[in-house]
């Protein structure tokens, strides 16, 4: 998982796999026009994107659907990077100002930068309760902390949960066009009374490019949702630790002259 994550943050992998994603789209349809440029007598063959066509009214909301996926996968790639959710200078300058106890700096810092770690420790650390030298208010930082990732979370993953939306719903849409299908196919062969089984044929496939366009639109939307999914987490999970780390470097200094007095008479430092 781990190498995938680095594949899709590097922009060559990216630029790469949206060149793979044209080839996969269009060369079906230049093969199938090559191959109709070699029918003789039997007439000329359908390339891939004529069949689409003929699919009728239900490729409509499919294809409206791979847009909405397309754009889904952009804007989360967008929104979920480190630099909006823990940039590392941001993270770096917080731990310096928490380990010698400038809490109010490093809440300063935090305001000013609007990432999700810079909200969080803006609305937590100003919780930090000085006249509670053992903890600092761990735990009313703690439930801050909380209830800010409570209140974040179910933006991004409104977001994200879209493309769960999408994966349930392209292929639902593809089986009704391919009913529907079968049933004017079957129509049509009992008013012929079934004398020409390659139109029936013919009318069977092109109800079936329906199921075809909606599998093709809900799979990458299920591998879409587990990795926005897990990348949110992680940066999620990140962005918390650090805040985290952060209060505990704060009450590490504090309490560090009494730990020091704990130590046991006759014990040598080193």
């Amino acid at each position: 998982m781990s190498f995938l994550r680095r594949i899709l943050s590097s922009r060559r992998a990216i630029f790469a796999i949206g060149i793979f994603a044209l080839l996969v789209l269009f060369a079906p349809d230049a093969l199938a026009q090559e191959a109709a440029e070699g029918v003789a007598a039997e007439g000329e063959k359908k390339t891939l994107m004529d069949k689409i066509v003929d699919a009728g009214p239900f490729m409509y909301p499919i294809f409206i659907l791979s847009i909405l996926m397309i754009t889904l996968a952009v804007f989360n790639a967008l929104q979920l990077s480190k630099k909006k959710f823990c940039p590392a200078g941001l993270k770096d300058e917080i731990l310096a100002n928490m380990a010698d106890v400038r809490v109010r700096s490093a809440i300063d810092a935090a305001a000013q930068d609007p990432s999700y770690l810079g909200r969080m420790a803006a609305t937590s650390f100003p919780l930090v309760d000085g006249t509670d030298p053992e903890t600092l208010g761990r735990s009313k930082v703690e439930d801050s902390i909380a209830d800010f990732s409570i209140r974040e979370n179910s933006r991004y993953m409104s977001w994200i949960g879209y493309f769960s939306v999408i994966a349930q719903a392209a292929p639902m849409i593809g089986l009704f066009g391919t009913v529907a299908g079968m049933i004017l196919a079957f129509d049509t062969m009992g008013l012929s009374g079934g004398a020409n089984p390659s139109e029936l044929a013919g009318n069977i496939s092109l109800a079936l490019m329906t199921t075809a366009g909606g599998l093709v639109v809900a799979i990458p939307s299920i591998f879409c949702f587990y990795i926005f999914k897990n990348k949110f987490n992680k940066l999620v999970g990140e962005a918390q630790e650090t805040a985290t780390e952060g209060l505990d470097l704060a009450v590490a200094t504090v309490n560090a002259d009494q730990q020091l007095a704990k130590v046991p008479e006759g014990i040598s430092e080193g």
